[in-house]
């Protein structure tokens, strides 16, 4: 849960709360803004606004669904018990909903942006308003996949160096500073 500090005056502090991180934020904005430009790339180069959606929704999806699987690959690994941790079990099943809302919410207006192209023929209609949703689950499962490879590959580095009598990781960074 990120929020926004705003002194109103001496002693009176506002504060303005919003779903997610900061730099979630601006990660979002910027890959919307990517795909915003890719859409007018494309159509400036093929004069073709349905093949410019199309193209710029995959993108959008492919990142965001990369990047949220890791996330959730991520918060699986750190899930609280919820017969120990209420609190932070509710927490966690929030930020896993919010972030399946949105890749949701994107799904459906990838494909609304496809369908209102001007375009004709059973495979406009029918069948490129879903390839930026596949797509994005595809990526999402990917993201998924390499966080976990990820953390098992730190993991085995791990049991590696504590069989050969190597302190950790985070033991050597405090003992050199």
């Amino acid at each position: 849960m990120g929020k926004f500090e705003r002194q109103i005056s001496e002693g009176v502090t506002k504060y303005y709360w919003y779903p997610g991180e900061k730099v979630d934020w601006i990660r979002g904005v910027l890959t919307i803004l990517g795909g915003g430009l890719l859409f007018a790339l494309i159509l400036v180069v093929t004069k073709n606004s349905l093949l410019a959606a199309v193209v710029a929704g995959t993108a959008v999806q492919a990142v965001v669904g990369a990047y949220l699987g890791r996330r959730d690959a991520a918060g699986l690994s750190e899930f609280h018990d919820p017969a120990t941790e209420r609190r932070e079990a509710v927490m966690d099943g929030t930020r896993a909903a919010w972030r399946g809302t949105l890749q949701g919410l994107l799904c459906a207006g990838s494909a609304i942006l496809v369908i209102n192209m001007p375009h004709s023929g059973f495979l406009a209609d029918w069948v490129l308003p879903f390839v930026p949703s596949i797509i994005g689950a595809i990526a999402h499962s990917g993201g998924m996949l390499w966080e976990r490879l990820a953390q098992e590959v730190t993991a085995e580095n791990q049991m590696v160096a504590a069989a050969e009598g190597e302190p950790e990781a985070p033991t050597k960074a405090l003992e050199a500073a």
